[in-house]
């Protein structure tokens, strides 16, 4: 399989000219008004999508696992106003995904990417899941299905592991930042259109290695979509999702800065047990970093053991994982993607929960996620 720099290239060379393609990328402003399912799909007129799901699973037996399977969406050339023709090589989009599954007990760490031009509908993502059962997206046998009924059918496989599950959300979309965008740096438009369902119940069949296991958990999901979010200062971000045996949830990121600051910017969101978001800003919490695993590959550093600290809510937690080695090595970027477990007190009292610690730019640069030179300014 080719890496996803030699696929950029043949697709740079098969493209248009600038000049046949300069309408811009629509940029991530105040304003969205979110509507379910229609916000699950596809947002064309924004450069950079994700479809992003997170969970622990656990079998009958009591084993352990952890899984993220991510579903991308790069924009070449904007399709509106696009009279380039229909040649199945003059791409769109470029698809790509990323699968990771932890075995707890075991410390094995599978994951892998895949790319796929989709010119022969092998590949890519529908504009349209307000009704009926839809494919939202798919890399060959990777898929992500909307049922009528609003659940989610994820499956996806990789080198002995297969992945099946049926995901449905146990509280409503949780919408993060204010005035429907998620500002990730100063400046109009750096910043996304960002939700997540915090709490999905997950069911269905983990096949390791030949021997089909049934498994349940707990997910969470991520939709973003923007067009220019990071600045040339951000080198990457630390990102927390946590989901809390009392029935609430945190998210929490830092953009990171090259001279080793936190972009203001940064934030985060808490979800109580009604289902009630609140804000937060970057002031509001701090991370700390108590222990790092340095990676035998790529020489980077990460962070996987934290101090979580909210003191407004009364939330001090020791964040760490089971596994240090979940690291994905991949072109043209490897970053840290794991299961991680949290235990401390919330307004006093005893609290404990499970989620994934993203941690980006330890490795080398992060590509893709900031506008090219004068689109800057939206349309």
């Amino acid at each position: 399989m080719k890496t996803l720099v030699h696929f950029l290239l043949l697709l740079c060379a098969l493209l248009p000219s600038p000049t046949r393609a300069a309408t811009p990328w629509r940029l991530s402003l105040p304003g969205w008004d979110y509507e379910f399912p229609r916000d699950h799909a596809l947002h064309a007129e924004f450069k950079t999508e994700w479809w992003y799901f997170t969970g622990h699973l656990t079998s009958d037996d009591g084993q352990r696992f952890g899984y993220q399977l991510t579903f991308f969406r790069q924009g070449i050339r904007p399709r509106a106003g696009n009279s380039a023709g229909s040649s199945r090589f003059l791409m769109n989009d470029v698809p790509f995904g990323h699968f990771a599954f932890t075995e707890v007990a075991s410390k094995r760490f599978t994951f892998t990417q895949r790319l796929s031009r989709g010119a022969f509908g092998e590949a890519g993502f529908d504009a349209s899941a307000e009704s009926g059962n839809r494919r939202i997206a798919w890399l060959e046998d990777w898929t992500l299905d909307l049922t009528p009924g609003g659940e989610f059918l994820l499956a996806a496989k990789h080198e002995g592991v297969e992945l099946k599950l049926r995901v449905r959300a146990a509280k409503p979309w949780t919408i993060h930042g204010t005035g429907g965008i998620s500002q990730k740096a100063a400046g109009e438009g750096r910043a996304s259109h960002y939700y997540s369902g915090t709490r999905l119940i997950t069911e269905g069949t983990a096949i390791v290695d030949g021997r089909e296991v049934p498994v349940k958990g707990e997910s969470w999901f991520d939709h973003e979509w923007a067009s220019n979010q990071l600045t040339p200062e951000q080198i990457g971000w630390n990102w927390f999702s946590l989901i809390f045996k009392d029935g609430t949830e945190l998210m929490l990121y830092q953009m990171r800065l090259r001279g080793g600051g936190v972009d203001p910017h940064s934030s985060g969101t808490f979800v109580d047990a009604a289902g009630e978001s609140r804000h937060l800003q970057e002031s509001d919490y701090r991370l700390t970093p108590v222990r790092l695993w340095k990676s035998p590959r790529t020489g980077g550093n990460y962070p996987i053991e934290w101090r979580v600290e909210v003191p407004a809510l009364g939330i001090d937690l020791v964040v760490s994982t089971p596994v240090p080695a979940q690291e994905l090595v991949l072109e043209p970027i490897a970053y840290w993607e794991g299961l991680i477990d949290a235990k401390g007190t919330r307004a006093g009292q005893p609290v404990e929960g499970q989620g994934y610690l993203e941690l980006t730019g330890y490795a080398g640069e992060l590509v893709g996620l900031a506008a090219p030179a004068g689109q800057d300014k939206a349309p």
